[in-house]
This record gives structure tokens, sequence and C-alpha cells, in this order.
């Protein structure tokens, strides 16, 4: 495929959405057009496991998400970097690696069911202490089961750490940023300088 995929996960709370955002408009205005999109998608079906994630627990709901990320590669990804696009999306496999495994799903079965998952070009991971997540969470204001307290959050943490070896095994680009003292905007130019450049056009400000 000619275009980009690059994934952004981490905890809730660390502003993946608008360093989506940001990034988005670094790119444009290099002169790239750009694509974002977010796990579970915007169909009704990944709407709906949204709904359900609240209630629903362990492989039912790990079998959800896989369902709306495999449709969403065929129906949505993989079209807008077969036109040479560049993708952005908000949430990819390291936040199922993390997020379903707090839910007490199996490693292993949670790598089987998203095997047939593109490797991006770039894995982004935001992180940042413990105390920075539930003071930005309470900020904003809790929205799922997974922030409920410190506790959640350090595991949460500890899980996307765990995780990070597993998915470079599986040949992702991982790129981790601490976002305890970046602006959105200067996550994502930390972002795109880690974008191989091989891949990008290399006279936009980030391809050097």
């Amino acid at each position: 495929m000619s275009g980009l995929l690059i994934t952004i996960d981490g905890p809730s709370g660390l502003g993946k959405s608008t360093t989506v955002a940001a990034t988005r408009r670094a790119l444009q205005a290099a002169g790239h057009t750009v694509h974002t999109a977010t796990g579970p998608s915007t169909t009704p079906f990944g709407q709906a496991v949204r709904e359900v994630a609240a209630t629903m627990r362990g492989r039912a709901l790990a079998l959800a998400v896989a369902a709306d990320r495999l449709h969403q590669l065929d129906t949505e990804i993989r079209p807008h970097r077969a036109a040479g696009n560049i993708v952005l999306c908000d949430r990819y496999l390291p936040s199922t690696l993390v997020l379903q495994r707090a839910d007490g799903v199996d490693l292993d079965f949670l790598l089987a069911i998203n095997a047939d998952a593109d490797v991006p070009d770039l894995s982004v991971i935001l992180t940042a202490d413990v105390d920075t997540v539930q003071r930005r969470l309470a900020h904003r204001g809790t929205r799922h089961r997974f922030e409920l307290d410190a506790a959640a959050t350090a595991r949460e943490l500890q899980l996307y750490h765990e995780a990070a070896p597993v998915l470079a095994e599986l040949g992702y680009r991982i790129h981790t940023v601490d976002t305890t003292h970046l602006t959105p905007e200067e996550i994502a130019q930390s972002m795109l300088a880690a974008v191989p450049i091989r891949t990008i056009n290399t006279q936009t400000p980030y391809g050097s």
C-alpha cells in the first residue's frame, strides 16, 4: 500500500484526539491528504461496541472489538491507504492488548483474533505518570470503567509497557512519547520525526 497508517494509543485523558488533530494539521500543511479514524469505528456496529463496553466483559467484548477492527480495515483504512492517503487512527491493537487484558482476556487469544490486522507504519504510545493521568481524567471527567481510580491507571500504564515488546515482535515500529510536559503540537512533531523516512515526503518539515 502506498499510504501510511499511523496509530495513536495510550491511557484516556492524555489528549489522543487533540494530538491526532494537531498531527493532521501538520501533515495537511505539508501537502498530504490525511484521513482520521478511531477505534471502535464510527459505523453503527462500532458505536454499538462502544455502548456495550460498559456491560460486556472478557472474550465477548474482545471479539466484538476485533470484528469491528477487521471490518474497519476492509472498508475504511485500507481503501484510504490504497489511494495514497495517510491514515491517523485513534486507538488500535495496542489498546486492545491493554484494555482487554485488564478485562481478564488472555494475551494469546487477543493476538489470535487480531492476527489479520495490518501492521502500522508507526505505532505511537502516549504515556505520563499516574498522577498526571488522574489529574487530566478528573478535569475531563471519567467516561468508562477502566478509568475508575489510580490503581486502574497504574495497571493500564504497566500493560502498555508490557505490550510494547510484544508488538515489536509483530513488526510494529513503536514510538513512546511522555506527554507530561508537551503540547499536542510538540507531540505531533515527535511523532512525525519518528515516521520512517522512506514513507514521508522529504520536502515536508518532518521528513528530513
